[in-house]
C-alpha cells in the first residue's frame, strides 16, 4: 500500500509563512491582554480614581446625587458618612461611597 502513496515530509516548522506557530500563540495572548487593558481595565480604574475625587472633595454644602437617586445638599459628614438634607425637615445618612455624582449649586433649587 505504501507504493501508491507518497510519503510527506515535514516542511519547516516555521511554515510557509515564517512564523513559528507558538510566535503566533504569544503574540495572540500579549495582543488580547492589550485590548484587555484599553477596554476593561484603565477606563475602570479611571472611574474609580474620579469617585474617589469626588468623595474627598465633599464639603458641607454641596449638593449631590446618590447612587438611589436622592437628590440632597451635605449638611454633615465623616470619614464614612455624609448625612445629606433632601427637604427642610428630612435629613437621611449615607455612607460616602454611594455618592455617586456633585451637581451644580442650586440644582435643588430648580427642582
Amino acid at each position: 500500500m505504501s507504493l501508491l502513496i507518497s510519503s510527506a515530509h515535514a516542511a519547516d516548522a516555521a511554515g510557509p509563512g515564517g512564523l513559528d506557530p507558538s510566535m503566533f500563540n504569544l503574540i495572540f495572548l500579549v495582543g488580547f491582554g492589550v485590548i484587555f487593558y484599553m477596554f476593561m481595565w484603565r477606563p475602570q480604574a479611571k472611574r474609580a480614581k474620579e469617585h474617589k475625587a469626588l468623595l474627598g472633595g465633599l464639603t458641607k454644602g454641596d449638593e449631590v446625587i446618590t447612587a438611589g437617586g436622592l437628590i440632597g445638599k451635605v449638611v454633615r459628614l465623616n470619614e464614612d458618612y455624609v448625612v445629606l438634607s433632601v427637604n427642610d425637615t428630612t435629613e437621611l445618612t449615607f455612607q460616602k461611597t454611594h455618592v455617586s455624582a456633585a451637581l451644580p449649586k442650586g440644582t435643588i433649587k430648580q427642582i
